[in-house]
């Protein structure tokens, strides 16, 4: 099943999500990709230089939300990363998984008719 594109049907629409989304450009470029597949959704985020302990992801409400932090101590800098993703469909959360591998965080989301919209923490592998 193909995501909306028609502005009537939009999912997006209204909703605190970066219009890059399904490639409108904006600011940084396109870091992620989101996309159903099989009954479930596909989020690719590219996050380069993070470790698996350093991101946090939780689903609540229906809102997947990814955070990670990371301090170069020798450079005296830190880096932060920052992302909400709301889904238009329910989404069975005990089924979600995360998985980080050079740089790049895979997140699956298997939608289904009666899933709960309640909080969770996702484990990140890597």
């Amino acid at each position: 099943m193909a995501l909306p594109t028609r502005e009537t049907d939009n999912w997006t629409q209204g909703l605190d999500l970066p219009s890059r989304l399904f490639g409108g450009g904006g600011f940084g470029g396109n870091d992620f990709e989101l996309y159903e597949e099989d009954d479930e959704f596909v989020l690719s985020v590219e996050m380069p230089g993070f470790e698996p302990e350093e991101i946090d992801i939780t689903w609540q409400e229906g809102v997947l939300n990814v955070a990670a932090e990371h301090t170069d101590e020798e450079r005296g800098r830190k880096r932060t990363y920052h992302r909400r993703f709301r889904f238009p469909r329910a989404v069975d959360d005990d089924g979600i998984g995360a998985d980080y591998r050079n740089g790049v965080l895979e997140v699956t989301l298997p939608a289904t008719e009666g899933g709960s919209t309640q909080g969770k923490h996702i484990p990140v592998e890597g």
